[in-house]
């Protein structure tokens, strides 16, 4: 599920130059999405780090960005033989485009009303 998604994201003609801009070991980072991944959909201790910084200092996030990452996640997990891990991934990866893009919102303007995501 990671190396498929993330290999559509990299191509895609929006996040494709966000995600190739900012990753420069794509190996190592693959291992620690994967690795997120594990700890979120199943429980593994595998993940230790903090999303939010890392997504906030980044310049330019659109809610479209965030919308078109979760379009591309949901055509992925659509695929996936395992429909419970499906749909517990999908309700996982709204609540992180959520959390992500009002963190995001915050750190740029916190007096402002945040604005919500189109659902997938």
């Amino acid at each position: 599920m990671v190396h498929t998604f993330y290999g559509k994201a990299r191509a895609d003609e929006a996040l494709g130059p966000i995600f190739n801009g900012m990753i420069h070991d794509w190996d190592d980072h693959l291992a620690t999405l994967s690795d997120f991944w594990s700890a979120v959909l199943l429980g593994t201790r595998r993940f230790s780090g903090m999303p939010m910084p890392k997504h906030v200092a980044m310049p330019n996030l659109s809610a479209d960005l965030f919308e078109r990452w979760l379009v591309l996640f949901t055509e992925t997990t659509d695929a996936l033989p395992n429909r419970a891990l499906a749909d517990a991934a999908q309700e996982m990866a709204k609540r992180m485009a959520r959390s992500l893009w009002y963190g995001y919102q915050l750190s740029r303007d916190p007096s402002q009303p945040l604005t919500e995501l189109r659902p997938a």
